[in-house]
């Protein structure tokens, strides 16, 4: 995914921060926040966060102590620190909730979530997050450049839900552990119909239909296997399941 700076310096303001009566100390926050300016262009990500934390820390300008913040988050996702790149995006907009760079800020927020999702196997707390970010840049800017991205990783986001979701359910098929199996799988199909490996969900579901008794319900699940994947691998496990079971 390209990278791009969420904050541009504006020139005007470096220069009102600057400005003035009497001359300012030598290291001011304007001096520390050009610093740390030059230290990003060399790719000296520690050294230009610890320059726009003093212009953050010093209070000195509401301004430039605002785009330091910016900075210091976007520098974190720049150099791969995705879990402080979101905290940090994250306080901005606690802050600052009516900012007017609002929906890029979600946007990298929600990038941060989403740079830490894993496999299906494991905790989907960040694939939520991402989720919920994504979702409310959508719903509060509709229109903004982008928001057709973001509708995009909602998708993939859901897609790993629901992946979480069969892998336990399956994991509850082999344990005979049927009740909640079924309770996940319906879950499933109900929340996420677009998902697109529902052939795996429709397999667990029925073998956890079959061996708990519902038969009506299993052949009818196993129909839509047969019906919607008929290439699926899922499909003769299927029809050996339910020969052995007539």
């Amino acid at each position: 995914m390209v990278k791009k700076y969420v904050v541009l310096i504006v020139v005007s303001l470096l220069l009102a921060a600057c400005g003035g009566g009497k001359a300012k100390p030598e290291n001011s926050a304007a001096k520390y926040f050009q610093e740390g300016e030059r230290f990003f262009e060399s790719n000296l990500y520690e050294d230009a966060i610890a320059s726009w934390e003093k212009v953050r820390d010093t209070f000195y300008s509401p301004e430039l102590s605002m785009l330091a913040e910016l900075k210091i988050a976007e520098t974190y996702y720049v150099s791969e620190r995705y879990a402080e790149a979101a905290t940090a995006f994250a306080d901005f907009l606690k802050q600052h909730p009516n900012d007017f760079r609002a929906a890029t800020i979600l946007y990298r927020l929600g990038l941060s979530y989403y740079q830490q999702i894993l496999s299906a196997d494991r905790d989907q707390t960040h694939t939520e997050n991402a989720l919920r970010t994504f979702q409310e840049l959508v719903q509060r800017f509709p229109n903004d450049p982008n928001a057709q991205e973001a509708g995009y990783l909602i998708q993939r986001c859901k897609t790993r839900l629901a992946e979480h979701e069969v892998y336990i359910a399956a994991y509850y098929v082999k344990k005979k552990l049927y009740k909640p199996a079924i309770k996940r799988l319906e879950d499933v199909l109900a929340t996420f119909p677009d998902y697109y490996y529902r052939d795996e969900a429709f397999f667990y579901l029925g073998k956890a239909y079959l061996k708990s008794g519902q038969n009506d319900k299993a052949q009818t699940i196993f129909q839509q296997l047969f019906d919607q994947f008929p290439g699926s691998d899922y499909v003769e496990d299927a029809q050996e399941l339910l020969e052995d079971n007539s």
